[in-house]
């Protein structure tokens, strides 16, 4: 059985660990070669810990492990002209692209009346301009191939209002209708736009103080993994209070594949339930 990406470019965005890695290397193991971007640094306005060097070398050895070829640079999705050098680099070395994963992004907490004007600023201006940035640089080179897929890394906050991350939530609608744009703009081209929506990862992004102490309010200290983990349940339907990196980067093979060709403009949960509860 042929592998579904073999053959083909992947440009990921966010690729230094937790969805991005994930997608990186679940890509090659299906044949792609694969251009990985990361921040690798911290942003102002988050206290969560932030990507390093290192986790993208880590991310590099693994694809390489599998036999597929990969370039990685460091770059700030904010910074366009960057993320296009980047981008246009890694398509001359590979010869082409055929699939962006723009899933680069920050999180941080705040209640709607209470944000910082900086902290509102940062979240979109990485979480939403951040993925136009992306798919601003990848369009192009996809037109050129005549066929091509992007995989917009969402969140159940682009489905539905969630309280504590008014900021997040906004950037995440807006990222919906980039898609939907994107999608009916880029149909001509034979180039899909979807985007995939999980529930709360076990990554970085979530396994941190702060944001297990959002859980466990009721604590003077922050919590362990397993009382963030019985809070967490309350979120989804299933009986699980995350689910893994791994789940959402399964996701995105499938609407990257030709399995999914007739998919576009869609939005795809992977959220244990969560948007129904």
């Amino acid at each position: 059985m042929s592998k579904r990406l073999a053959g083909k470019v992947a440009l990921i965005t966010g690729a230094a660990r937790g969805i991005g890695r994930a997608q990186a290397v679940r890509f090659a193991q299906e044949g792609a070669d694969v251009v990985a971007l990361d921040v690798c640094g911290a942003v102002d306005t988050v206290v969560v810990p932030h990507s390093t060097p290192a986790d993208l070398e880590r991310t590099a050895s693994l694809v390489a492990e599998t036999g597929a070829r990969v370039h990685t640079e460091v770059v700030d999705v904010r910074d366009l002209a960057g993320v296009q050098a980047a981008a246009d680099r890694g398509v001359r070395q590979f010869g082409g692209l055929d699939v962006v994963c723009a899933t680069a992004g920050i999180t941080s907490r705040g209640a709607a009346l209470d944000l910082d004007e900086d902290a509102w600023r940062a979240m979109l201006d990485v979480n939403l301009t951040g993925v136009w940035h992306t798919c601003r640089a990848g369009a192009p080179h996809l037109i050129a191939r005549g066929a091509g897929a992007m995989v917009l890394t969402n969140s159940i906050a682009g489905l539905r209002g969630l309280v504590g991350v008014a900021h997040y939530t906004a950037a995440k609608h807006g990222v919906v209708g980039l898609m939907q744009s994107l999608a009916k703009e880029l149909a001509p081209h034979n180039v899909r736009v979807n985007c995939v929506h999980p529930t709360n990862v076990d990554t970085p992004l979530i396994q941190n103080d702060a944001v297990r102490g959002a859980f466990r309010p009721d604590l003077d200290r922050p919590p362990t993994r397993a009382e963030f983990a019985e809070a967490a349940l309350g979120m989804n339907l299933l009986p699980v209070p995350w689910i893994e990196p791994i789940d959402v980067a399964n996701a995105s093979l499938f609407l990257a594949s030709d399995e999914a060709r007739y998919i576009t403009a869609a939005t795809l949960p992977v959220d244990a339930g969560a948007t129904q509860r």
